[in-house]
């Protein structure tokens, strides 16, 4: 079953200032949970993204489990939009839209999460239990992060 996860949040900065740091790979470990002890091992998190960018990550999201994470970038358009999808890694199946509108008072960022959780019926309800949880508190905290970068008072 696949589960599908929509965020928007209005950030009170330019599409420039904005789109180079969600698109630049060594900011992912700053607006991820720390308990989620994210660990970017690509040697590119340094570059800019690119379509068929690999990033390799550990990542410990349940019990204290480091797990590889491969994602690819699989689509960009510079200021508009860009598309992660995973390689390897805990899910089944896993897409991540993060979508630019320009507004009159900031840019209005949307994230589309849609992911499967491995293990068929288990996963099932592993993801009832826990799994959407978990995947709405990582994208409330980046949500809370990212206010406190661009949406200062």
């Amino acid at each position: 079953m696949y589960t599908q996860i929509i965020k928007k949040q209005l950030i009170k900065t330019d599409i420039e200032n904005l789109w180079d740091f969600m698109s630049s790979p060594k900011n992912l470990d700053r607006i991820t949970p720390k308990e989620m002890k994210f660990n970017i091992k690509s040697k590119n998190k340094d570059q800019k993204m690119y379509e068929g960018m690999i990033i390799t990550y550990t990542v410990t999201p349940l019990l204290n489990i480091p797990l590889n994470w491969v994602t690819e970038i699989t689509h960009i358009k510079k200021n508009k939009y860009f598309v992660d999808e995973q390689r390897l890694g805990p899910y089944k199946m896993w897409h991540h839209e993060h979508i630019f509108e320009e507004k009159e008072d900031g840019i209005l960022m949307t994230d589309i999460i849609t992911y499967a959780p491995p293990m068929g019926v288990l996963g099932d309800i592993a993801n009832k239990l826990f799994i959407n949880k978990k995947v709405h508190n990582i994208f409330n905290y980046r949500k809370k992060i990212i206010d406190q970068i661009f949406n200062k008072k």
